[in-house]
């Protein structure tokens, strides 16, 4: 066995690397670490869903290792460490779910300005009409410039909102924004002004807790909230007496870790929180894109003799952005 598959590929991916390679589909492999440990011994690439993590310990048990790969982005069940002192490439599609993580934010932010609409979806025939309203003319902050910001700004322009925006890690005077056609602010005039916030920082532990009640103080009454990165930026406890008291009129966030709203914490009743199970990278386009950068990866690092790679933790994006931020839901490669 050359690949072993925990996440299914495209059908027409995996032909393509069952012509070239020895291939076996195990993804109930995910949940047996024994029986992960014994397929993995002879493996010489494996494609994992994001709940199995890769540990040294993971790697000692996969001597013949070359490659890593992941149809998701994150690098938390990664250690890229062990990765790199056993030059065990780590292959991301880091831009395949650029675009469906855009459309999710602008679906749920139009969902949200009109709420009526989701209890018609819900089976609800005769709630009460709700008043709604619009995008255009609304302004929307911008919280993180990770590349799905950069797809969601041409929507928003496209349907008459006015952006403005923060992010940590990049200053106001970063060219990235006047090419977004987005204002700069700082993080408490965005609150104050913003009808809408999506949320789409590039997450690092640093950033725990970093949307707190000094945050939320400054909220104009009644913001929609959405939002696509990891629930760990939130504090929980800040976030629902931001839903309780109205500055925060509703927040949908996709993926939110375990335990952020279970039962016995004060998220869990709010009913004006709305949590999806990582949707915004669910699509048949996301996953097409995915499945074929992580083939021809695979490929590649097969092909390559181990003395001959990099010792680095991780890849270049190779696919063609039409995916992302355009209409072609077709990837283009380029193999070297």
């Amino acid at each position: 066995m050359d690949i072993l598959l925990l996440e299914r590929l495209v059908p027409e991916a995996l032909a393509w690397l069952e012509a070239r390679h020895s291939v076996e589909c195990r993804p109930e492999l995910a949940g047996d670490p024994v029986a992960l440990r014994k397929a993995a011994y002879k493996a010489l690439a494996v494609v994992l869903p994001r709940k199995v993590v890769v540990t040294r310990e993971f790697l000692d048990f996969a001597p013949l290792l070359k490659a890593v790969a992941r149809m998701h982005v994150g690098t938390d069940n990664t250690d890229l460490e062990a990765c790199r002192e056993r030059k065990v490439r780590v292959i991301q599609a880091t831009t395949a779910n650029v675009r469906s993580n855009a459309e999710y934010l602008l679906a749920s932010l139009l969902l949200l300005y009109r709420r009526g609409i989701g209890s018609s979806l819900i089976g609800d025939r005769h709630a009460d009409i709700r008043l709604g309203r619009e995008l255009s003319g609304s302004v929307v902050g911008i919280f993180g410039l990770a590349p799905t910001a950069h797809t969601l700004a041409l929507m928003l322009h496209s349907l008459g909102a006015k952006l403005i925006g923060y992010d940590p890690a990049v200053h106001h005077t970063a060219p990235i924004w006047s090419r977004l056609q987005i204002q700069p602010v700082s993080l408490q005039d965005l609150m104050a002004h913003a009808d809408a916030v999506s949320v789409q920082v590039m997450y690092a532990s640093r950033y725990q807790g970093f949307i707190n009640d000094k945050m939320l103080a400054h909220c104009k009454p009644g913001q929609l909230w959405v939002g696509i990165s990891r629930s760990h930026l939130f504090d929980p406890d800040a976030l629902a007496k931001a839903l309780t008291d109205g500055r925060i009129e509703a927040c949908m966030l996709d993926g939110a870790e375990s335990g952020f709203a279970s039962k016995g914490t004060a998220l869990h009743e709010a009913n004006n929180l709305f949590l999806t199970p990582r949707l915004g990278s669910h699509t048949r386009e996301s996953r097409l894109r995915a499945s074929w950068y992580v083939a021809h990866r695979i490929h590649e690092t097969l092909a390559t003799p181990r003395s001959a790679m990099e010792p680095s933790a991780s890849v270049p994006m190779d696919l063609d952005l039409s995916g992302a931020g355009g209409s072609s839901t077709t990837p283009q490669f380029i193999i070297r």
